[in-house]
């Protein structure tokens, strides 16, 4: 069996996840679910970032132990996760043991085999980011040069320990050039490339008199800086460096916002050639979630117009899986994807209700009202299959390709034919010709059910409410043989929204 190994980052509990944060971890979980329909074995791992001075400095705030602070944190993120149907295999905490015994374990061999070095420092650090800037990123006014910031830069002055970055400036090149199909999608690639070729400085790895996060083992009065801390949550949690599970690292997809890709596709990859481990199969990045006005949804400029936390926990099960369905469907993935409440209850009343759920609705209601709840298999139907096996391979060809909408409107296009025949046959005319309305009636079964099948990883709920009330137990991709299906009861999927919502 294939073993793939899927990674959301990992997010700073300093508030509460918000919409954008749920679009990355419902990505990561749509294809966690995908490959392991196709019979693959996936790790899917998610987590927290713990080890952060903001995570402190909010708990500190609020007058609360920090440790005390990031325990009630991950509870709420996993409440969160599990109303969304995050099936993920690990959920990580850098504050877990095993952790911090992996990341004192990687600085002490990078500093032992002379990748990380002792020095003076003096450049500009943001706190807010909690990111070094050299010199040449950094304009007159002292600025971060994050847009999303914008904050004024501190100038440190400090002995720091160092990761020598630039010793690592052509092999990252040749890497690249040689497997560019390593990030996704090409924009990106571009991006990183003319980032290298500007030059790698070595960069500061620690910080000074900073009491929350891991000590130095060999130098107490520093912290090691959190980025190389949290990238080193990829493979403490998977067992390195003593139960370390080679085969998912062989095969591992690192999804995250475009935000963070000088971190993924360059600090990381130079710290994992230090340590002689193989570099990252798939780095897919997406775009930021945007309001209507063309503002980034984020923790620090908000602009979640879900609300998420409220949202997940006080919403019924349909609602949100229409939620995950939105933020996988809406948008071109790779770029930015602006939301709307409007725009998700179109998406929500003509695909979701008005084409899904009123095709399964009808498909039951003939089979209850005409056929006494059964349809049986009476008869060869390859027309029916032909259609089927057209619609898998458009959307794995797509999904493929991480063209998430056009694997959803493929999908859809399904819903539409399965529409289109009924219109066309009028099975509520074949009332007296029970053996032509039961042929015709267990292909529309047939296809609902391999409807279900195909939206599992997108919403998981609603197909296994499809298959209960059609008495199916499997939502795997194995061949369908099906000889008799009886439908157990029927209810709206997708109830009508009304005037009232607002999300």
């Amino acid at each position: 069996m294939s073993k793939i190994y899927i990674t959301t980052p990992i997010y700073y509990p300093n508030a509460d996840p918000h919409v954008g944060t749920a679009y990355t971890t419902c990505i990561a979980d749509f294809l966690s679910r995908y490959y392991q329909q196709r019979n693959f074995d996936v790790f899917f791992m998610t987590g927290n970032d713990e080890n952060s001075i903001k995570v402190h400095e909010t708990a500190q705030k609020l007058k609360k132990d920090t440790q005390k602070y990031t325990d009630e944190m991950a509870d709420i993120f996993k409440q969160i996760w599990q109303k969304l149907e995050i099936q993920y295999t690990k959920f990580i905490r850098t504050t877990d043991k095993e952790h911090i015994n992996t990341v004192e374990y990687v600085f002490n061999k990078l500093y032992q085999e002379g990748h990380i070095y002792k020095s003076y420092y003096e450049g500009w650090y943001c706190r807010n980011c909690e990111t070094f800037w050299t010199k040449s990123k950094i304009g007159d006014n002292k600025l971060c040069p994050n847009i999303e910031c914008q904050r004024p830069l501190e100038l440190i002055k400090e002995d720091n320990y160092f990761l020598r970055l630039s010793n690592f400036q052509e092999k990252l090149l040749k890497f690249y050039e040689e497997n560019p199909e390593v990030i996704f999608p090409p924009t990106r690639y571009n991006e990183v490339i003319s980032f290298i070729k500007m030059g790698l400085q070595d960069i500061s790895v620690s910080r000074k008199s900073v009491e929350w996060g891991i000590k130095i083992p060999f130098d107490k009065d520093y912290v090691i800086y959190v980025w190389l801390d949290a990238l080193l949550n990829y493979i403490s949690g998977i067992g390195y460096p003593n139960k370390f599970m080679h085969d998912y690292w062989k095969n591992v997809h690192h999804i995250m916002g475009k935000d963070i890709i000088r971190f993924h596709a360059i600090i990381w990859p130079s710290i994992l050639m230090a340590l002689n481990l193989d570099l990252p199969r798939k780095l897919i990045v997406h775009g930021w979630l945007t309001t209507p006005d063309n503002q980034k949804i984020s923790k620090s400029k908000g602009g979640d117009i879900f609300n998420l936390k409220d949202f997940v926990m006080n919403s019924p099960p349909h609602l949100i899986m229409a939620l995950r369905y939105y933020l996988i469907r809406e948008g071109s993935f790779g770029e930015d994807v602006p939301v709307s409440l409007e725009r998700f209850r179109h998406i929500y009343t003509s695909e979701l209700a008005n084409n899904i759920g009123n095709l399964i609705s009808r498909v039951l209601a003939l089979v209850q009202k005409n056929l006494e709840n059964t349809v049986q298999k009476k008869s060869d139907f390859k027309f029916i299959h032909n259609v089927i096996d057209k619609t898998t391979k458009d959307f794995d060809n797509h999904i493929q390709k991480f063209e998430l909408s056009k694997g959803i409107e493929s999908i859809l296009e399904l819903a539409n034919f399965l529409n289109k025949s009924i219109e066309e046959n009028r099975p509520w005319e074949l009332a007296k010709n029970k053996e032509q309305l039961n042929n015709l009636m267990f292909e529309m079964v047939y296809g609902v059910l391999f409807l279900a099948k195909l939206l599992y990883p997108i919403i998981p709920y609603t197909s296994r409410k499809i298959i209960d009330q059609l008495g199916i137990e499997s939502l795997d991709f194995n061949p369908i043989d099906l000889e008799r299906v009886e439908v157990r009861y029927r209810e709206p999927l997708f109830p009508a929204l009304g005037s009232k919502f607002t999300g």
